[in-house]
């Protein structure tokens, strides 16, 4: 990271967390309330769990369900050196947990074993006091997988996400063999840095590696149809709303309306939308109302003009597009 004044660029080292005297506990609970930072718009996920302890006392970090129905464990490491300096591989630590988490047999189960406690622990973040936490968690837990079309396949499968400033070239190793093995399983580096007296943290995925095909252009094999080449994208590489405004698929000031919700807000030129007067970017809008902690912006959010998701009007325009290569 460079800071850039009167064509001088500066560099700004980074620190670690151990220097920034932030402890792990300090890191689980930012991602608790920012899951999204390791989440992109493209996915849903509920939290539902923290130090989650199971049958032979080893305590987990983060707990969360996905969109897709996976239970979701996060394990975190402030540094390298934590990482090093552990005698059970943080790999080998959270594939154990999984393991029992693989034994949660259906979504009353997980609600009694951890979401209930969870918030009977961190009561004040929710709103309905007058349900026991047991069925407020059920309520929200089945409403999550219910939106997200995921009830069928609850826990059919677990992902593991690791996070740290930093990785040791043995986790990287195992990370990226289990990968070649069909264990879902990747690695974000939460990079700090201090910049006088504030902090910034950049998100870099580490694995899964993307592979050359997700940086391409991609063409089609058959004959060109068209003196003009148009582009095309992977899923890796799905556009967002900037590109959807250049397109003209969307423009500003039309209404965004939250799906099966009444509540809506005006696109902005931005990408942000605005709601009550306020300017605030889609996923946090969408985030607060269905009360998840991230969510997939472009499935949730219709285009009130055509009835239409973004999603839906992302991959009308994309399919268009190849067709008239």
């Amino acid at each position: 990271m460079y800071n850039v004044s009167n064509d001088k660029a500066i560099k700004i080292s980074v620190t670690t967390f151990s220097e920034l005297n932030y402890k792990e506990n300090d890191i689980e609970e930012l991602l608790r309330k920012n899951i999204d930072m390791i989440c992109d718009e493209e996915e849903s996920m509920l939290i539902v769990g923290k130090q989650v302890r199971n049958a032979q006392h080893g305590i987990s970090d983060l707990t969360a369900v996905d969109n897709k129905g996976n239970l979701v464990l996060v394990e975190i490491k402030r540094d390298r050196k934590d990482i090093e300096g552990r005698k059970e591989a943080f790999e080998f630590q959270a594939i154990r947990y999984a393991a029992s988490y693989a034994t949660i047999e259906d979504p009353e189960d997980l609600v009694n074993k951890i979401y209930a406690p969870y918030i009977e622990k961190y009561r004040n973040e929710f709103e309905d006091g007058s349900l026991t936490s047991a069925e407020l968690g059920t309520r929200k837990l089945m409403e999550f997988l219910r939106e997200n079309g995921a009830e069928s396949n609850f826990n059919k499968s677990q992902k593991i996400i690791l996070v740290a400033s930093d990785y040791d070239e043995q986790t990287l190793s195992a990370v990226a063999w289990l990968n070649s093995n069909n264990v879902d399983i990747s690695c974000f580096k939460m990079i700090p840095y201090k910049i006088k007296d504030e902090v910034y943290i950049n998100i870099e995925k580490v694995l899964p590696l993307n592979t050359y095909k997700d940086y391409y252009v991609n063409f089609l094999d058959s004959p060109i149809k068209s003196s003009v080449q148009k582009k095309g994208f992977t899923r890796r590489a799905l556009p967002k709303i900037g590109e959807m405004l250049e397109w003209g698929v969307i423009k500003a000031g039309d209404t965004i309306v939250a799906k099966g919700r009444d509540d809506e807000g005006t696109l902005l030129a931005n990408g942000n939308v605005e709601v009550n007067g306020e300017e605030i970017s889609m996923q946090k809008w969408l985030k607060e109302l269905f009360g998840w902690s991230s969510i997939q912006t472009y499935v949730f959010a219709v285009h009130k003009e055509t009835g239409k998701t973004l999603s839906q009007i992302r991959e009308e325009y994309m399919e268009k597009e190849q067709e008239e290569i």
